[in-house]
């Protein structure tokens, strides 16, 4: 959550502070020799497969408790699609818009458009990854429950195999992509 905050006040705040004249302190040019990503796709993955794997674990547990664990999992997973859907596509475009590009293909007033949609959507982000913690927290705090569950009938089990086969065609496109 601190690195998010930081990302969205401190090199956001920067950035889209002023479009199109801030845009050239995004963080993947000269000025700023960092790429956010080297931080976020690799801990976002680790996310990912931790939240799934909780959720695995805790398949057999009472719903009460089980959806505490889908949460941070299916949380994450849309986290990440979104990031892919929306903000590959504007960063690139706000980069290249920035440094005045021949891949520019935006104008000033679409930057400036984009660089608050940008700011908007990354607020998403961040109630989405505070609401994915405070589950996976309360999921932590609670007693392990003791009582045995009857097997899930056929239905949840195939959309939990559906679910878990597109997860994981996700992170191999993803990881393709990167």
């Amino acid at each position: 959550m601190g690195a998010k905050l930081f990302d969205l006040l401190v090199l956001a705040g920067a950035w889209s502070a002023n479009p199109p004249q801030s845009l050239a302190m995004m963080p993947y040019g000269k000025a700023w020799p960092v790429d956010t990503g080297a931080f976020f796709i690799p801990f976002s993955a680790a996310m990912l497969i931790a939240g799934f794997g909780a959720l695995t674990a805790g398949w057999t547990t009472p719903w009460r408790y089980r959806w505490l664990l889908c949460i941070p999992s299916l949380g994450i997973l849309l986290l990440l699609v979104l990031t892919v859907v929306s903000f590959w596509p504007m960063n690139a475009a706000l980069f290249y818009h920035g440094m005045g590009s021949s891949k520019d293909t935006i104008t000033d007033a679409q930057s400036i458009e984009m660089a608050r949609r940008w700011v908007a959507l990354d607020w998403v982000r961040v109630a989405g990854a505070t609401a994915a913690f405070v589950a996976g927290l309360r999921a932590l705090t609670l007693p392990w429950p003791t009582e045995v569950v009857a097997k899930d009938g056929i239905i949840v089990r195939v959309i939990l195999l559906i679910a878990l086969a597109g997860v994981a065609g996700f992170v191999i496109w993803f990881v393709a992509n990167l």
